[in-house]
């Protein structure tokens, strides 16, 4: 490792030139690849919602939809905004009154429970359908075209909507998440470090590293928004410590060696072999993840693990190089660090270790039920401020027309119309339900089908199947929605087993289902991953035990926290955030129990925990508030929740983490010691 250090510090011009020219085409791959903004496009391929998008796309042309509402607008004119919007490009049909009838035909003549469909006092409401997906930039392009159309009396609402409000408010807001996380973190660095220039040159090198990590995502094709908007901030908060270990171990070798270069190639070997352990629990706690069924955590995962990877590399390329370069500078700048070591606290946690640990044992059991009753939402458009244009047309559907949700039905064409009759008449009985839309709704039972105009039939029908819309009063994601879409289904397969309800609604019920389940494989796979990196680590059984209960612990109380307050959590939040916790907190226990064992082979267990804390915790404690530095800015800023309530929690997780490490594990190994060091330990006790 000591000849690898050389080797770097004597490539160091060259390799910061290089690293200089590698963000040319990181940069390039960052600006080309291309954002997803719908969360739902990340459900697998093989469940019967999403085959059934797919159905609509291939059979129909149809990707998505949506429903314009107006306010206060003569018929003449909403007909003619109409044959505006369907001169939008990937708009398909523009579906209201004039599309079923002449506008001299008076709108009586349509069935009482069409128009309601339609009509509610001064309010009308126009179903858009698209040939391009949910989240296709061609299709928020369209939404951005017909707002232009519309004026202060339209409002567009659906998923497209959502996705296209999500995208400009993130786009607005990623540039800041960054420029407070470094802030914030400069400030944190400045306090700890001896030199006012460090925290630059810190932040310097892993903007170099967040950089490659978001330009190889060109080859990923896609990434989520969550992912871009954490992914910056995530590596920022998890890899300081890499940079703050070097520098550490290099200011030590200083004093041992006259070269300072001689001194950077050994502190270069002993950051290789510290930060390869420490960040292998954090790549793990990433890596668990990419085993969501819900594809949006294998998203996050690959990119972050990347992440670190970057981080490792830069840490231990780049940042010497720019430490030699600056050495003079960094001298020059030089001043005391404002935070202290805090032996008080070492001696005060050593001498009282049997109060920590029945702290441990009295909150473990309170702290594991209130983070399993917190309450989660998954309705995304929760997520969004409320004054945004989706949310307030949302808001106008629901008020105005008594509309939460619209499922599409896909039918078997070639099914009786008396039974697809029969079959709406069930339908429209179910609670909540308030019209199933379709050829036989619009047109009742009088007219033949070889009457109907082509211009409807081409609405509702293929050949192969047979579209319907279903009029929910019930909210996305609500426990009346499910229960609605249970019984739609059961109704659906009695008439056709090869029927589909798909739609926003049906596909967030399976987004329950199946996040539900991914919770416990993610939460089971990270535990085990780092129960065994750490056991081979330490080769001790009992060890991994000790720290990862430290850590669940901590976990728990930050996600038993919003239980407590009443704060309801989006639905990733409690997915990912104990994995991240988990991987990105654990070396604080690693790392003071790895200073505990060497001290125990020269002192008694007590004396060697107190010498091990001591000096572990200035450590520990910048590691943790530069985390938190680098999180909680954005969860203050953003007004995204979902970005809001991740940063929000892995910030507070961090504080949680760094507090219970330093109370309680000293007490776990005072209790365990005989088990953790057997006979490498001194004899005496």
């Amino acid at each position: 490792m000591e000849k690898l250090g050389r080797v770097i510090v004597k490539c160091r011009i060259p390799i910061f030139i290089v690293s200089l020219l590698l963000l040319i085409p990181s940069f390039y791959g960052m600006i080309h690849t291309r954002v997803n903004y719908d969360v739902l496009a990340y459900l697998p391929g093989e469940i019967e919602t999403m085959k059934g998008q797919e159905i609509l796309s291939e059979e129909f042309g149809t990707g998505a939809f949506s429903f314009l509402i107006v306010e206060g607008m003569e018929p003449k004119d909403v007909s003619a905004l109409r044959e505006k919007i369907e001169g939008v490009d990937h708009v398909v049909k523009a579906i209201w009154y004039d599309s079923l009838m002449d506008l001299s035909v008076p709108m009586t003549m349509l069935p009482q429970k069409v128009q309601d469909i339609f009509l509610n006092g001064d309010a009308t409401m126009m179903a858009i359908i698209f040939d391009t997906t949910t989240s296709a930039d061609e299709t928020m392009e369209a939404i951005q075209e017909i707002r232009k159309l519309s004026d202060e009396q339209c409002f567009v609402s659906g998923m497209s909507a959502i996705v296209t409000d999500t995208k400009e408010l993130s786009e607005k807001e990623v540039p800041i998440y960054v420029l407070i996380a470094v802030l914030l973190s400069a400030l944190v660095i400045a306090l700890a470090m001896e030199s006012f220039l460090l925290p630059f040159l810190f932040l310097l090198s892993i903007g170099f590293a967040i950089v490659y990590n978001l330009g190889s995502n060109y080859f990923l094709g896609e990434i989520s928004y969550i992912t871009k908007a954490l992914s910056a901030v995530l590596q920022l908060g998890v890899t300081m410590d890499y940079s703050i270990f070097l520098w550490h171990s290099y200011a030590e070798k200083k004093r041992e060696q006259e070269d300072q270069r001689e001194a950077m190639a050994q502190a270069i070997a002993a950051t290789i072999q510290s930060v390869s352990a420490s960040s292998v629990t954090t790549i793990a706690g990433f890596v668990a993840l990419c085993f969501m069924s819900f594809t949006l955590g294998r998203d996050l995962g690959i990119v972050m693990s990347k992440g670190v990877v970057f981080g490792v590399l830069s840490c231990i390329l780049v940042l010497p190089a720019m430490i030699l370069i600056f050495d003079g500078a960094i001298q020059k700048t030089s001043h005391r660090p404002l935070l202290k070591d805090l032996p008080g606290l070492s001696r005060y946690v050593t001498k009282r270790y049997p109060v920590f640990a029945l702290l441990f044992l009295i909150l473990i059991g309170p702290a594991w039920y209130a983070q399993n009753h917190t309450a989660v939402y998954y309705n995304l458009d929760e997520t969004l401020p409320d004054d945004l244009p989706s949310s307030m047309a949302n808001a106008k559907l629901q008020g105005a027309f008594h509309t939460g949700a619209v499922h599409i039905l896909l039918t078997d064409s070639t099914i009786d119309s008396k039974e697809i009759r029969n079959m709406v008449s069930e339908m429209e009985d179910v609670d909540g339900v308030k019209f199933v839309l379709g050829l036989e709704s619009v047109l009742g039972s009088s007219l033949p089908m070889s009457m109907v105009p082509q211009k409807i039939l081409d609405i509702f029908e293929n050949g192969s199947y047979e579209m319907m819309m279903v009029g929910s009063e019930y909210k996305t994601a609500s426990d009346e929605v499910n229960t609605q879409i249970d019984c739609l289904n059961e109704i659906l397969k009695r008439y056709d087993p090869s029927g589909m309800l798909v739609g926003e609604a049906p596909c967030t019920k399976d987004l329950i289902t199946i996040t539900d389940k991914d919770f416990q494989v993610v939460s089971a796979i990270s535990i085990a991953a780092v129960f065994v990196i750490i056991m081979i680590t330490f080769r001790n059984l009992l060890l991994p035990i000790v720290l990862v209960a430290v850590i669940e612990l901590a976990i728990f109380i930050n996600l038993g926290i919003p239980y407590l307050t009443g704060t309801e959590l989006p639905f990733i939040a409690s997915i990912v955030i104990g994995t991240i916790q988990l991987g990105a907190t654990v070396d604080y226990a690693i790392l003071i129990t790895t200073r505990y064992q060497m001290e125990r082979r020269s002192h008694e267990k007590r004396e060697a925990i107190r010498i091990a804390h001591e000096a572990s915790t200035k450590s520990v404690i910048v590691s943790a508030l530069s985390f938190f530095a680098a999180t909680i800015g954005v969860g203050f800023y953003s007004d995204i929740d979902m970005i809001s309530s991740l940063c929000t929690l892995m910030a507070r997780g961090a504080i949680i983490s760094m507090v219970v490490v330093l109370a309680v594990l000293p007490a776990m190994l005072m209790i365990f010691d005989r088990f953790i060091c057997g006979k490498h330990a001194r004899k005496r006790r």
